[in-house]
């Protein structure tokens, strides 16, 4: 057992992990027990302030701000981060390690050829063969090790390849929403940070889009479906967004696009693309046939600087859309 507990206490952490969940109105499913169950043994500092902050604000938990912290807080990548660490340890060490002997190798020779060359001036054969064989004997051992050396760092680009292949996979798991291949705010974040870094005085766009039908689709057709449609809605949207825009999944049924160097207006007109090409898209259930509602928008606009950290972006973002200022406040109810 993960905290060492006697088989009584970890019946009693169980029964109070399912009752966290209940007092938090979600069900009891294999990722929101374990959050319940981490929860209630109060290790995961992280992961306790994350929630608490949460419910100090006087909403309730959904399963996308569950899953969220599952993953940051729960899976953490800290098996990545520790294999990585070891491996990258394993790297530089190796390039250290060759790169020391390689210096004294081309010292060695240096000295061989300084203390040689007086004798290769020499009128003394004798002295001219053993000079001459010095530092044949010398350079023969510098391009044996040379060699190796070739072949270690060949070694080491194989395995700098690996590595990064590893990192862009891990950095996939740590600053994307796995539902919708959107960035999740925890890249809003550095993100606002590089920008700031950049130019302190940066300002910054922000749209803020919220779906209007989602909770009304999954009610009916159930989250399987309602997740397929915000999968299709997130690629609609982000499809507006260029290379240097940040399309974030920032809540269940809510984006935020991320704009740097972008004014108001040419922010509205992305906004106004976005609406209508998700208000064009028609979906068909594929099992049934069914044709689902059609999807609208609820969408905001303003410029926000840089130096305003994610969480004040977020909140002023939902304050530019009344329903869904609406929507959180009933949803705190």
């Amino acid at each position: 057992m993960k905290y060492h507990d006697s088989i009584e206490q970890a019946e009693l952490k169980m029964n109070m992990a399912v009752k966290q969940l209940q007092r938090w109105f979600l069900p009891v499913s294999p990722i929101n027990y374990s959050v319940s169950y981490e929860y209630i043994n109060k290790k995961n500092i992280p992961l306790n302030t994350a929630i608490e902050n949460k419910l100090a604000t006087g909403k309730k938990l959904d399963n996308f701000f569950i899953e969220e912290n599952y993953r940051q807080f729960i899976l953490g990548q800290s098996k990545f981060r520790d294999e990585l660490i070891d491996d990258l340890d394993d790297v530089v060490t190796h390039v250290e390690k060759n790169s020391q002997k390689s210096s004294l190798s081309i010292n060695k020779l240096i000295t061989t050829l300084d203390s040689n060359i007086s004798d290769l001036q020499s009128t003394d054969k004798e002295k001219i063969v053993a000079a001459v064989n010095s530092i044949c004997h010398a350079s023969k051992a510098f391009k044996l090790h040379q060699q190796k050396f070739a072949e270690h760092i060949l070694f080491t680009r194989k395995k700098t390849r690996a590595l990064k292949v590893e990192l862009k996979e891990v950095r996939k798991e740590i600053y994307m929403d796995p539902l919708t291949g959107l960035y999740n705010c925890k890249a809003m974040s550095k993100h606002l940070d590089l920008w700031l870094t950049e130019d302190p005085s940066r300002q910054v766009a922000a749209i803020v889009v919220s779906v209007d039908q989602i909770s009304e689709v999954n009610l009916q057709f159930g989250h399987l479906i309602s997740d397929v449609l915000l999968s299709k809605i997130a690629s609609k949207v982000s499809s507006y967004v260029d290379g240097s825009g940040l399309p974030i999944r920032s809540g269940g049924d809510e984006f935020l696009i991320l704009l740097p160097d972008v004014n108001k207006v040419s922010a509205q007109e992305i906004a106004d693309k976005i609406t209508q090409g998700v208000e064009k898209l028609r979906f068909v259930s594929s099992k049934s046939g069914v044709r689902l509602p059609q999807m609208t928008l609820s969408i905001g606009v303003d410029t926000f600087d840089v130096a305003e950290n994610a969480n004040s972006i977020l909140k002023k973002s939902r304050q530019l859309i009344p329903d869904l200022h609406q929507k959180n406040n009933t949803l705190s109810s």
